[in-house]
């Protein structure tokens, strides 16, 4: 078992990879971060610098440029769902029950955690092993915030080798197999290029600077709350590499993915799933929060604001 406290020799460990990194000596910080491992403490990067942890019982990375990228590969099966967890173990345990109760049997659940917070890795860990064939972990010793969101979706999504993908939240609980109706209507039209549980429309009287609920059908963006989008088209798009923060960047690359030429939509009005509290928003941090959206709302608008050609088709009334 782990000291409580790092002993001084580790902690002058951690000091000698900082300053390795500092001499960008990347394989002596390599070196120094597996010695930390091995006398059982995890180094992990944050903003500020670096902080020492208990190692947890699961094997991590340091960050999610050390996943494996299987993009080039062919597609082996149908679904993938790719959750991204930053902690609340509670919430993440909730979620998880929820899609081994209720996605297809046959999809594959594929969790990033990221940092362990507050010991949802665990909590992941432990669905993992119960759900050997159903939940793929992987767990990277970088923190979401430091991490940012678009390199944590675009790893996940590097991860999975399936037709669709679907981008989740882990505020989003199903309540029965919301999937399924989903993945039917991508199925039936291949112009579509993703579908999903919520979908918006740009205000065109508000010069583009809102969005508004669209309703079922076809809509200019999906929110990321809960999407299934073709693994071919997400991939070439992609959610744009300077998003640190998820709020309007789903429409960001819901935006992109039209301009490729894919159509998006919202799904049934009665899917079979419901939000709780959306920490990603509620609880993360204010200041990191306001100005990563107001840039990404701002790049969304030098790109395409006044490009009625990508939005989709408005009812005459």
């Amino acid at each position: 078992m782990s000291q409580a406290v790092p002993s001084d020799e580790v902690t002058q460990w951690a000091q000698d990879r900082q300053q390795a990194r500092a001499d960008r000596d990347f394989a002596a910080a390599d070196v120094l971060r597996d010695r930390i491992r091995a006398a059982g403490w995890l180094l992990v990067d944050t903003p500020d610098g670096w902080t020492l942890a208990p190692a947890p019982p699961f094997d991590t990375v340091a960050n999610v440029s050390a996943l494996p990228n299987r993009s080039d590969e062919a597609s082996d099966g149908l679904l993938g769902i790719g959750v991204l967890v930053d902690g609340w173990p509670d919430d993440t345990r909730t979620c998880l029950q929820a899609l081994i109760d209720h996605a297809p049997a046959d999809a594959s659940i594929l969790v990033l955690d990221l940092g362990d917070v507050d010991g949802a890795g665990r909590v992941v860990h432990e669905f993992a092993t119960a759900h050997p064939g159903r939940i793929k972990a992987h767990h990277v010793d970088a923190t979401l915030q430091s991490t940012g969101w678009s390199a944590a979706r675009t790893a996940l999504l590097a991860l999975d080798t399936h037709r669709y993908h679907v981008v989740m939240d882990l505020s989003s609980v199903l309540d029965g197999d919301a999937l399924t109706p989903l993945l039917d209507m991508l199925e039936a039209d291949d112009s579509l290029a993703a579908v999903g549980w919520r979908g918006v429309n740009v205000d065109v009287d508000d010069q583009w600077r809102s969005f508004i609920d669209s309703g079922p059908g076809e809509c200019d963006a999906l929110l990321s709350y809960l999407f299934v989008v073709r693994r071919e088209a997400a991939a070439a798009t992609g959610p744009h590499p300077k998003a640190r923060f998820y709020r309007n960047a789903d429409m960001e690359w819901s935006l992109a993915l039209r301009e490729a030429g894919g159509r998006l939509a919202q799904g049934p009005a009665d899917l079979p799933v419901h939000q709780e509290r959306h920490r990603g928003y509620h609880d993360s941090d204010e200041a990191f929060r306001t100005k990563e959206s107001r840039k990404t709302y701002d790049r969304l608008l030098q790109r395409f604001r006044g490009r009625a050609d990508l939005l989709a088709p408005r009812s005459a009334s």
